[in-house]
């Protein structure tokens, strides 16, 4: 007879070899149904694991893998580097893999993080942001999850993660409150992609808006945008100029590198900025101290989402929840500071929120203003 394994016991039962170690601890994370699926083929073989094989299933390897869209974006690099530094002081490293906006390779990369045997994984952008999302995908993280936690800025439906996601429908009403006290009725919005859920989140805002202030929503100013850059925003801009249609008072780019680029147009058109159109966009990156004028931006605490996407994962690692019994992990010491976040034990099995949310804040520089136009 072969040599019976948690794999043969998870290949007869049709689940993952991760759902197998869960009926053996005692986990409470796996349905009934599998539960007395595996259970059944466990005394069927009279499978006894090998302790020394359960011990080093358990070990941590200190290791949080991060998934971006497009760290070329600064929205996402800002975000690495905090997640990093936050990492870093928990003494754990982050492995960053960047889909450089194609999201057919993440996949991939999530297999890698698998095979890397991190604790946790991180993602940001990407599948997570689609509007619809890829079945196979969430299957892919759903499986993932079973051993590991996953956390995501988006909102995955169906998938097993915990979320810590950014307000977008306050973000645009924040915008939008702004620039309708100013005066504002005309307001082009430049950018995003209808098959990606934040940007329906803010269009879906922006309509509502309008509808609140009693100004016709005008479709021909709503823009497609594809690819999130400078080259983006110019181009939209580029061809709404040439339509010959009546000028917006006010332009909304998705993101400061839309903004960049549409603004970049505009100068070129001898339309000033603020005094004939203001401009105003999302991220608040650090592009927008550079642009002359400097952008109207709605932002985040980049430091504070960095470090509470670390903390939870932290947090989910070594929670009672977490996958495999609490407390398994070896006293590793990182760096020297990492106790100051760390805690005590009982703080770091503490099991964090399934969904958390990150708030805005609108940043009012040169490049808006009250509509002088009409």
């Amino acid at each position: 007879m072969e040599n019976i394994s948690i794999y043969t016991i998870a290949k007869e039962a049709g689940v993952s070899p991760a759902t197998v170690s869960r009926v053996l601890t005692g986990s409470a994370r796996v349905s009934e149904e599998k539960r007395q699926r595996v259970q059944a083929l466990i005394e069927k073989y009279d499978f006894r694991p090998n302790a020394m094989a359960q011990g080093l299933s358990r070990v941590e390897t200190k290791m949080i893998g991060l998934l971006v869209s497009d760290i070329r974006n600064p929205f996402y690099s800002n975000l690495t580097v905090e997640c990093e530094a936050a990492a870093y002081r928990r003494g754990y490293l982050l492995m960053v893999c960047n889909s450089l906006g194609d999201n057919s390779v993440e996949p991939y990369y999530l297999n890698k993080f698998y095979g890397q045997r991190v604790d946790a994984v991180i993602q940001i952008g990407g599948k997570v942001d689609e509007l619809v999302p890829d079945p196979e995908y969430v299957d892919a993280v759903n499986r993932m999850a079973e051993r590991i936690p996953f956390l995501t800025t988006g909102r995955l439906e169906g998938a097993d993660c915990y979320r810590i996601g950014i307000d977008e429908e306050k973000s645009m009403a924040l915008v939008m409150e702004y620039l309708h006290e100013n005066g504002h009725e005309r307001i082009l919005l430049a950018g995003g992609h209808s098959a990606v859920r934040s940007t329906v989140d803010k269009r879906r805002i922006y309509r509502e808006k309008l509808k609140e202030y009693g100004i016709p929503v005008r479709e021909e100013y709503i823009l497609e945008g594809s690819t999130y850059d400078v080259e983006d925003g110019a181009g939209m801009m580029t061809d709404f100029l040439e339509k010959g249609l009546q000028l917006p008072t006010a332009v909304i780019a998705i993101n400061d590198f839309t903004a960049v680029g549409a603004a970049h147009v505009l100068r070129e058109r001898n339309i000033r900025i603020p005094e004939d159109i203001s401009v105003v966009s999302f991220d608040n990156t650090f592009i927008t101290e550079t642009c002359a004028p400097q952008l109207t931006s709605v932002g985040y605490d980049y430091h504070a989402l960095g470090e509470l996407l670390i903390e939870t994962a932290v947090q989910a690692i070594h929670g009672p929840a977490a996958h495999g019994p609490a407390g398994d992990a070896p006293e590793e010491k990182g760096p020297a500071d990492a106790a100051e976040f760390s805690g005590d034990a009982a703080a770091r099995r503490r099991i964090p929120p399934r969904v958390q949310m990150i708030q805005p804040e609108l940043v009012i520089r040169d490049s808006s203003g009250k509509n002088c136009s009409d």
